[in-house]
C-alpha cells in the first residue's frame, strides 16, 4: 500500500448520462463535482465549466498530482487526455488492462466488463465486504457480482429507469412525461398518477426481482449496494438494497489508484514534468 497521501488525486467518472469529477485530498474524498456529458464538448469548454468550480473549492489544478478516469465513453477520451494535460499537468490514466485492480473477473471476457462496473465491484466488496451486490442506476441499471472468495462472477444489465420511461413517452402518442417520484398510491386516479405507478412500482419489481433470484443463487448474500441518480429513489421502496452509497464509484477508483501509485519502473505518470 502507498505511505504518502499528502496530495490533491483527480478521479473522473465518465458516464453516458453525466461526468462526475471527485477530488481526494491527503487520501480522503472530500468533494465530488457532477456535469452532464457532452460529446461535443471541447477540452477548452469542459475547462472553462470545471476550473471556476475547482477555483471555488480553493483547489490550485496546477498541484493535482494524479488525474485518474474510469470511462464507458471512449469517444471522450482524448478530450479526457487534453484537459488532464493542458490545464492540470497531469497524465490522464484510464482503468483499462494492465491497472492492478485486486479484483480477479471471472467472466467469460473480463475485456468486455465496463470500468465502471469493476470499480464499483471493487468499492463494493472493499466497503462492504462479501458476497455483495452493487447496482448502478445510470443509463443503463447495473447488477454487478462479487462472491464470497471475492471474485467477480458477472452480473446483469437492464435498461435504465429514464429510458425505460422515455421509451414509453416516446411510443405512446396520448401519454406524457411525469416526474419519476415514488407515487403517493398505487392505483392511479389520473393518468399522470397511473403513468407514475407503473413507472415507479414496474421498475422497483425488476430491481427486487433480480435481487431476490441473486439471493437465491448466492449464499450468505446480504448486503446489496446501490449507487447512481435514481439510487435513493429505488432504494427507499426496494427490499433488497440495504445500502446507497453516491460515491460508490469515485470511492472505487479511489482504492484502485492507490494500488498502482506503487509500481515501481511501470508505474502511469502522474505528472507531466516538461
Amino acid at each position: 500500500m502507498p505511505t504518502d497521501h499528502t496530495g490533491v488525486v483527480l478521479l473522473v467518472d465518465v458516464g453516458n448520462t453525466n461526468t462526475v469529477f471527485g477530488v481526494v485530498v491527503a487520501g480522503e474524498l472530500r468533494h465530488q463535482l457532477r456535469l452532464r456529458t457532452d460529446y461535443g464538448r471541447t477540452a477548452d469548454e469542459l475547462a472553462a465549466l470545471v476550473l471556476p468550480l475547482f477555483d471555488r473549492l480553493g483547489i490550485v489544478p496546477l498541484e493535482v498530482e494524479a488525474f485518474w478516469v474510469s470511462s464507458v465513453v471512449p469517444p471522450l477520451h482524448p478530450m479526457m487526455r487534453i484537459l488532464a494535460d493542458e490545464y492540470f499537468g497531469a497524465e490522464a490514466v484510464f482503468v483499462e488492462a494492465g491497472i492492478k485492480t485486486g479484483l480477479s473477473i471471472r467472466s467469460d471476457n473480463p475485456a468486455e466488463v465496463g470500468a465502471d462496473r469493476i470499480v464499483n465491484a471493487v468499492a463494493a466488496r472493499d466497503l462492504y465486504g462479501v458476497p455483495t451486490v452493487a447496482v448502478d442506476f445510470g443509463t443503463a441499471t447495473t447488477f454487478d457480482v462479487v462472491d464470497t472468495r471475492g471474485d467477480y462472477i458477472g452480473g446483469i444489465i437492464a435498461p435504465g429507469i429514464g429510458i425505460s420511461a422515455e421509451a414509453l413517452f416516446a411510443q405512446a402518442s396520448k401519454l406524457y412525461r411525469v416526474d419519476l417520484q415514488e407515487p403517493k398510491h398505487l392505483i392511479g386516479r389520473n393518468t399522470a398518477g397511473a403513468v407514475q405507478s407503473g413507472v415507479y412500482f414496474g421498475y422497483l419489481g425488476l430491481v427486487d426481482g433480480i435481487l431476490q433470484r441473486l439471493k437465491q443463487q448466492i449464499e450468505g448474500l446480504q448486503t446489496v449496494v446501490a449507487t447512481g441518480g435514481m439510487a435513493p429513489l429505488i432504494a427507499a421502496g426496494s427490499n433488497h438494497i440495504t445500502e446507497v452509497n453516491d460515491m460508490l464509484t469515485l470511492q472505487g477508483l479511489r482504492l484502485i489508484y492507490e494500488r498502482n501509485i506503487d509500481r515501481g519502473p511501470h508505474e502511469p505518470a502522474r505528472r507531466r514534468t516538461s
